[in-house]
């Protein structure tokens, strides 16, 4: 009997056996499959981070063309201003050679040597350098006016592409 009991111990220790490898041949099927839909999810979000790069990529590649668009403006602008800054100083300049003409033929007219008519044409002079004066200054404040009309709108567009 005990060959019996010795058998059936064998015989059942090996069924346990064969039903553990069962179990574990059916959970690696079952992982078999988890590990292909892993994988296929791997994959996945692989393409999706090669398409996140690449729209990085473009974006960085947008944001270089904007910053080169900007300096050129900026470059533009700077020199617009210069320039004006150079009609400006030129013609305020214009304007106190005339006043001194002016009040120089003034006072000669007092002392009875100047002419009325050269008088009237000098002081005729001075209101156009005024005016020309006042042109200028207006210029300068839609320089200004332009300056900070691309500012904000840059800053704004900024904001809206942070944004996106």
């Amino acid at each position: 009997m005990s060959e019996i009991d010795e058998l059936q111990q064998r015989i059942a220790a090996a069924l346990d056996r064969i039903g553990q490898g069962l179990e574990q041949s059916g959970d690696s099927a079952v992982d078999s499959e988890e590990l292909d839909g892993l994988r296929q999810a791997l994959d996945d979000e692989k393409l999706a981070n090669e398409q996140l790069q690449e729209r990085l990529k473009a974006n960085r590649g947008k944001i270089e063309g904007l910053q080169a668009e900007l300096d050129k403006a900026r470059t533009e602008s700077a020199e617009a201003m210069s320039k004006l800054d150079r009609s400006v100083q030129s013609l305020r300049k214009a304007n106190a050679q005339l006043r001194e003409n002016n009040n120089a033929l003034r006072e000669a007219n007092e002392a009875g040597v100047g002419e009325p008519h050269l008088i009237n044409k000098s002081m005729m002079a001075e209101l156009e350098g005024l005016r020309a004066a006042r042109a200028v200054d207006q210029a300068e404040q839609d320089a200004i006016m332009n300056e900070l009309s691309a500012a904000i709108d840059g800053a704004a567009n900024a904001q809206s592409a942070g944004d996106a």
